[in-house]
């Protein structure tokens, strides 16, 4: 079992042949985007993983309608899975169950949850634990895009035609709240390791404001937001061979003893982090979103 972008696949899940072809967006694009990919997959059956809270939104653009399907991770009984194609998926904060087709092709655009907020002009709130179908946020300028990103001639034309989209696009949202942008960049600064008393007395605002203001613009609170920032640097270190062992991580990431660091990780990773370290050593495949 392996992650790339957020997704664990099952390590005795099904052969798979991949291309992934990343690159990064245009300069003046990226206080908002992340990365693009484009993504080719052929296995001999359907893909089963979950998603790890990765505290940024994914656009999948997808060029063959290949079907996802989606539950939350435990599934609740009154909840079916969802089938998506090209689809958002937002802030999540626990694991994420899911089974895609064997065969995929198409793009990833990662954002910001303040590009985000920029691009969909709604109040992120509304994206937390959720995937969404990409024309419900963009309506035909999102079934434009897949059509245009599909007949590009290469990865590069592709990506090309993203920067230009998304600047006219992003250019055209919402600005940031000055006091909710740069809590947001002090708390990622401090890879989630500091108080939300803190953080609204260094933006000079009171906390219940800036709760408010990540409630609308990022779409978790600050507390919430720095239990996932925190925790991907675990992830991180964790799939480092030269990282340390788990007590030197959870001591490095902040946490306050090795007990509430892998109690804190399985509740956003549906597994212990001694369990995903050994799995993702174990592992032969990777995808991305």
């Amino acid at each position: 079992m392996k992650s790339v972008g957020g997704v664990i696949l099952e390590h005795r899940g099904p052969r798979v042949g991949s291309r992934m072809v990343v690159s990064r967006p245009a300069a003046g694009l990226r206080a908002h985007v992340l990365g693009y990919a484009g993504l080719q997959v052929e296995a001999d059956r359907p893909l089963r993983g979950r998603l790890l809270p990765t505290g940024g939104i994914t656009l999948y653009i997808d060029f063959i309608t290949s079907a996802r399907l989606v539950a939350s991770a435990p599934a609740p009984a009154d909840r079916p899975l969802k089938v998506l194609t090209s689809h958002v998926t937002g802030l999540w904060d626990g694991p994420v169950l899911f089974e895609q087709q064997s065969r995929h092709y198409g793009m990833a655009v990662e954002l910001t949850p303040l590009g985000a907020h920029a691009l969909f002009k709604v109040p992120m709130r509304e994206l937390v634990n959720i995937i969404v179908d990409l024309a419900d946020l963009l309506g035909r300028r999102g079934e434009h895009l897949a059509e245009r990103l599909g007949q590009a001639p290469d990865w590069p034309a592709r990506f090309a035609l993203l920067d230009r989209l998304l600047f006219v696009w992003l250019s055209a949202g919402p600005e940031p709240a000055p006091a909710v942008e740069r809590g947001w960049r002090l708390l990622r600064a401090a890879s989630g390791s500091v108080s939300v008393a803190r953080l609204a007395e260094e933006v000079g605002v009171t906390r219940r404001y800036l709760e408010l203001g990540f409630s609308e613009q990022i779409g978790l609170p600050p507390k919430s937001m720095a239990r996932i920032v925190r925790f991907q640097r675990a992830v991180r270190l964790l799939t480092d061979p030269q990282a340390g062992s788990l007590a030197w991580i959870a001591d490095t990431c902040g946490y306050a003893d090795q007990a509430h660091f892998s109690r804190d990780f399985k509740g956003l990773a549906g597994c212990t982090p001694t369990e995903f370290r050994a799995e993702y050593s174990a592992a032969n495949t990777a995808i991305t979103l």
